[in-house]
């Protein structure tokens, strides 16, 4: 009896990362730069053991999905505006600032301006996995320092997520400002029509079959997908929809449990985004932006903690709370291989300027990590005194 190719693939992505992040969780290291090695090694690139690598990039895609629905029902709105006050001045200053330093490198670097400008945004946020995934419990839920970290997090993601939209734009069109201006009419017209559907029938029907938790869980599953998919049919990124399909149960008393079920299914799909995002890695173009991508990497993993620790310090934040934040949101984000991957897909960019953005994102991964495990408490400390669950 024949392999099936799929089910071989999964067995592979599975199988290996687990060997490999056992090495990893030794060596301190993000597990995302495992499952990313992991199809290095196993992709066309090296052993070129994958069976179609197509099936399985389409099929990561729901893991991105998941994320920005899991991530909108975590929003309450009363957190939500709580936490957006608390960080704008922060969050904005920041980010300009970081966008014109990495658009004036990759520009300096012989990217075109469009290209730079897209790598610029990119380098603007920090990663949302790497800082809350290292917070201890206690500093995530209860101190101050977790709720510095979560407002900046949360608003760099609805900046992400911003792009995000305007990325499938037709930027090449003469008629730029038409083309935002429809993304703009579908957006409002997508979130009248969820909240529309949540209101009248999708809370109702929540309220009466909550105690059946597997219809629960499969109503979950279907109004996240079926957001994404009219949000793709109407222009919009499918990333989008599944925001705010998330939103819009975020203010229900279910929404707690829906995260919490919904995040190993979430995480099924991610480790299978970030290993065939490392097996579509052509090695030969790494080589090409290598160079570029190590001093890009080491300017912002130098300019994120300084840029972060200065800003806090102005707003009235002592120097050591301002130190750690600044070092553990010192990193490029995977939102920023979001951004790669599909202003590729959706011709913005060249290949080049999308391996930039994802070798400079995965090295900050490495030494960010690192350096955060080694200095600070967090669940998976080198030594005793600083591991915190």
């Amino acid at each position: 009896m024949e392999n099936d190719p799929v089910v071989f693939t999964i067995f592979l992505i599975f199988a290996g990362a687990a060997l490999m992040a056992t090495f990893a969780l030794y060596a301190r290291l993000s597990l995302l730069v495992i499952y990313i090695i992991v199809g290095i090694l196993l992709g066309p690139s090296v052993l070129d053991v994958v069976a179609e690598p197509e099936v399985m990039r389409q099929v990561s895609h729901i893991g991105i999905v998941f994320l920005l629905f899991l991530l909108g029902i975590n929003l309450q709105p009363q957190k939500m505006f709580h936490y957006l006050k608390q960080s704008t001045v922060i969050t904005t200053v920041s980010c300009l600032l970081f966008i014109l330093v990495g658009t004036s490198c990759a520009w300096l670097f012989g990217f075109s301006t469009k290209e730079s400008v897209v790598i610029g945004a990119a380098m603007m946020f920090s990663s949302t996995i790497i800082g809350l995934k290292l917070l201890p419990t206690t500093v995530l839920h209860h101190k101050h320092t977790g709720e510095i970290i979560i407002s900046i997090l949360l608003m760099q993601d609805l900046i992400a997520i911003v792009i995000l939209m305007l990325l499938p734009a037709e930027w090449t069109s003469s008629a730029l400002l038409f083309e935002l201006a429809k993304l703009v009419m579908s957006l409002f017209g997508l979130i009248l029509v969820a909240w529309f559907f949540s209101q009248y029938i999708l809370l109702r029907l929540i309220r009466r079959f909550n105690r059946i938790h597997e219809y629960i869980f499969l109503m979950a599953i279907g109004w996240c997908l079926s957001m994404a998919q009219l949000a793709h049919a109407i222009g919009l990124s499918a990333e989008i929809g599944a925001f705010i399909a998330g939103v819009m149960l975020a203010a229900n008393p279910i929404a707690l449990f829906i995260a919490e079920n919904l995040k190993p299914l979430r995480d099924f799909f991610l480790v299978i985004f970030f290993f065939s995002l490392g097996a579509s890695f052509d090695l030969s173009i790494v080589n090409e932006v290598l160079w570029p991508s190590i001093v890009i990497a080491a300017i912002f993993l130098v300019l994120k903690p300084l840029g972060f620790d200065r800003l806090l310090r102005a707003y009235g934040e002592d120097r050591h709370r301002g130190r750690e934040v600044g070092v553990r949101l010192g990193q490029i984000s995977e939102f920023s291989l979001f951004i790669a991957v599909l202003a590729l897909d959706s011709g913005v960019i060249g290949s080049r300027a999308s391996y930039l953005i994802q070798v400079s994102t995965l090295l900050t991964f490495v030494v960010s990590s690192w350096f955060i495990v080694l200095r600070y408490p967090t669940p998976i400390a080198v030594s005793e005194a600083l591991r915190r669950d």
